[in-house]
């Protein structure tokens, strides 16, 4: 398999950024690590070994990317603002720096994909549903999307803005995006195990807010031995790639 290690100067973040890309041709995915994590954490916690045979064969090209969570959804005792700012240029850098960077790489043509698991799948959501002219698949595995977690109460345009729950019932059923949302592939999946329970009731409430826009969705709502972790997220995420890829 081969690995690419890319590292680069954001304007955005005013910092270096470090990308692992995996594989060298196929459908570019943008991989969210879990919370607080890093880019090569996909790889450490088997993700990627998992996700061997599509990328080996040409159907799938990895591009796992860094978080900023400790500075934005992390810091709990962090003003509101100042933290949603954070997230929000953390945004702008994957959108205006990352995506072309991927475009160029990748070289197909084809849209991004986007996946993670916890809060990378609350990313992978956010960016999807933001962004569904950029990105047209999701396979989200045990996420959680609403602000209110990390947020409480605490309301402005731009948590509402990176809040699926808040913006997907806020928008019309002719809503420009919702009629993108029917053309993409949406895949949305948790366990009933362990530490799920409020991905549960978030996950029951997006497949709420989709079926109210006639949006088609795969919501898949796995075992009550299914726990919220890495065994499981090993077992979904080639389960799921197999009904995307092939």
């Amino acid at each position: 398999m081969e690995k690419d290690y890319i590292k680069f100067y954001s304007r955005y973040l005013n910092r270096e950024m470090e990308i692992n890309v995996y594989g060298h041709t196929g459908k570019p995915c943008l991989v969210f690590p879990a919370q607080d994590g890093r880019f090569y954490d996909f790889a450490g916690f088997g993700m990627v070994e998992v996700a061997a045979p599509f990328i080996e064969e040409g159907k799938l090209q990895l591009f796992c990317i860094d978080s900023i969570d400790k500075e934005s959804w992390s810091d709990l005792n962090g003003d509101c603002r100042y933290r949603i700012e954070k997230h929000e240029q953390w945004f702008n850098y994957i959108l205006e720096e990352v995506v072309p960077f991927i475009f160029d790489y990748n070289q197909t043509g084809m849209k991004i994909m986007t996946t993670g698991c916890s809060m990378g799948a609350s990313h992978a959501a956010n960016f999807f549903f933001r962004r569904p002219d950029v990105f047209d698949t999701v396979i989200a595995l045990s996420g959680y999307y609403s602000s209110d977690m990390f947020f409480n109460n605490y309301m402005d345009d731009l948590v509402y803005a990176n809040s699926p729950l808040h913006y997907l019932e806020g928008m019309s059923y002719d809503h420009p995006h919702v009629q993108k949302y029917r053309e993409n592939n949406i895949i949305i999946c948790t366990g009933q195990g362990a530490w799920e329970d409020d991905m549960i009731r978030s996950t029951t409430r997006l497949k709420e807010l989709l079926a109210y826009k006639d949006v088609g969705a795969w919501i898949d709502f796995w075992g009550h031995d299914v726990n919220h972790d890495w065994p499981w997220w090993r077992i979904q995420f080639p389960y799921f790639l197999e009904k995307v890829l092939g």
